[in-house]
């Protein structure tokens, strides 16, 4: 019966919508929460508390760095269950939106974006 118990706490876990888009998008790379912020459009409080479901299901897991806190599946098999569940539902897989990286702060968006000075304007 324990194992039924686990196996219900984390489909209970992955029983929202948003907690689907977090767990799709941290399939493709270890994200920190203004990432995901960006990324999916939500305010960066309900990323979080949707990260922490996430996190108490024991789907997700963190590592520190400076003060950014990245995140990441613990288990590429929470994507095969996604997977799944599109074979149950016949609903294709859909694209998350595009890396929205604008305004990020972290490190990692600062060595990636490319500074490009505004041209001054002739008149």
């Amino acid at each position: 019966m324990d194992a039924y118990k686990d196996e219900a706490r984390i489909l209970r876990a992955l029983a929202h919508p948003v907690r689907l888009m977090i767990a799709e998008a941290l399939g493709q790379e270890e994200s920190c929460v203004c990432h995901l912020e960006a990324r999916l459009g939500l305010r960066q409080a309900y990323v979080s508390q949707q990260l922490a479901v996430l996190k108490a299901a024991g789907l997700v897991s963190e590592r520190r760095v400076g003060t950014f806190i990245y995140h990441r599946l613990v288990s590429r098999e929470v994507l095969a269950v996604l997977e799944a569940l599109r074979g149950i539902t016949g609903i294709p897989s859909r694209p998350l939106p595009g890396p929205g990286r604008d305004g990020c702060g972290c490190p990692r968006c600062e060595l990636s974006e490319e500074r490009v000075e505004p041209q001054p304007t002739r008149r």
